[in-house]
């Protein structure tokens, strides 16, 4: 049952990075591809109907670590405090940006909230890449599961690696979604951005995998590292040709190599610690009582389907391309 809920949350990470990563992609984007204030709102419709319903596989996965591995859940989210934070107010000033940016029709209180839409997005993405960077490369945990040194003990350069990883996959990502929901001119610039973007975006999601399975990955995520680099090719291949489609589904299969590459280096261990390996917190340590897991996995399959048939549902109403 503890190797299933570390599968389960490696799973969710995969779709709260898929689904996120897109609208959070769209966002640092919106001044970049937005060149007027109707592209800019065509934009904004793209993530509109889905940007809330995303950010609730974060919440998801945190709630899922901390009932199925709290220790898991207290040693990384203590000591990474302070990134949880920013990220915490990165999302709430971009959600109210998002719902108020059309409260007002003046060209200063759009600009206002596009900057708040755009910083909160960027900071996010780096926070999140941090947080998950900090997961897998490992945190400077004592025999107690404490922090060892100041809150930025842990920031390295492997694990700013991650940051910036998941930063330009987003950045791709997003300019991707607006080629594929969107028409006209701004199509075109989302897709040309993508084309001349995605060797430099994805290079360090590369570059990241190769990192963390030379450490501590077994043989087979090799594998994984080399599905991340063809995925990428097809993607920009099927971007040149003008199908969007395949390539955010290409991309999607990018970042779930990578995932999978980072999580299973990561195995049998779900929290490293860079001060001694003996203080590591294993699957088995950080797990909760074999009936616990059990009660959730009975939960999860009953609620888990209708979730996730629901939130395919909200894509496909919202299928249609959008007019800049």
């Amino acid at each position: 049952m503890e190797t299933f809920w570390f599968v389960a949350i490696a799973v969710l990470w995969f779709g709260y990075l898929f689904l996120e990563g897109f609208d959070f992609g769209v966002g640092m984007l919106l001044r970049v591809l937005g060149r007027t204030e109707r592209d800019r709102r065509a934009m904004l419709t793209t993530i509109g109907p889905v940007w809330d319903g995303n950010e609730v596989w974060l919440i998801v996965a945190a709630g899922a670590t901390f009932a199925a591995f709290p220790g898991w859940y207290a040693g990384l989210f203590s000591a990474g405090y302070l990134p949880m934070l920013l990220l915490l107010l990165a999302l709430i000033g971009r959600g109210v940006a998002l719902e108020w940016r059309g409260k007002v029709d003046t060209d200063r209180w759009r600009s206002v909230w596009d900057a708040v839409i755009t910083g909160g997005s960027l900071v996010a993405t780096l926070c999140v890449g941090l947080v998950l960077s900090w997961n897998v490369l490992g945190l400077p945990l004592d025999a107690n599961g404490n922090r060892v040194g100041s809150p930025f003990a842990a920031l390295r350069w492997d694990t700013a690696l991650g940051a910036l990883a998941l930063t330009g996959f987003a950045l791709v990502h997003g300019a991707v979604f607006v080629a594929l929901k969107t028409e006209g001119p701004l199509r075109h610039r989302a897709r040309g951005f993508a084309l001349l973007f995605v060797p430099v975006g994805l290079s360090p999601l590369m570059l990241l995998a190769v990192v963390v399975v030379l450490r501590s990955g077994a043989e087979w995520t090799w594998l994984a590292v080399f599905a991340v680099l063809v995925a990428a090719v097809c993607a920009w291949v099927c971007l040149e040709a003008g199908r969007e489609g395949r390539a955010f589904a290409l991309l999607g299969v990018a970042l779930g190599a990578a995932v999978l590459a980072l999580f299973g280096a990561l195995y049998p261990d779900v929290l490293p610690s860079t001060v001694d390996s003996a203080y590591s917190l294993s699957v088995v340590d950080a797990a909760s009582s074999p009936y616990t897991l059990k009660v959730m996995t009975w939960v999860a399959g009953f609620g888990a389907p209708s979730v996730l048939v629901y939130q395919g549902w909200t894509y496909w109403v919202f299928r249609k391309r959008v007019m800049a």
